[in-house]
């Protein structure tokens, strides 16, 4: 489903396809573990090859936001394209995440 890239101290998730209730939960788990590494103190979702996004997707954003906040760790997305981006403005939840402009670049981060 998804390539988890592992930097010092960052830990890059780039989901592909579709984001939706099929896979919202092993999305939402692998999202976990990445966080619960200790030497993780960011945690960036590339959405670039994310074609559709639905409710469930973006719960899992929230619970995964709301858990990179209690651990006191940075949760950002990424690469967003305007398609999925407007799902985000639509529901005021690029208010809540931190969302970079094009694909990772680790010296931006």
């Amino acid at each position: 489903m998804q390539a988890v890239l592992n930097y010092p101290k960052i830990a890059v998730i780039r989901p592909q396809g579709f984001l939706n209730a099929t896979n919202a939960l092993e999305f939402e788990r692998d999202m976990t573990t990445a966080l619960a590494q200790n030497d993780i103190s960011i945690l960036v979702v590339d959405l670039a090859a994310v074609e559709s996004l639905d409710s469930a997707g973006l719960m899992a954003l929230l619970s995964i936001h709301k858990l990179a906040l209690s651990l006191g760790r940075s949760f950002r997305l990424c690469a967003v394209a305007p398609s999925i981006r407007i799902i985000f403005e639509l529901t005021q939840l690029d208010r809540v995440f931190e969302i970079l402009d094009g694909e990772v670049e680790l010296a931006a981060i």
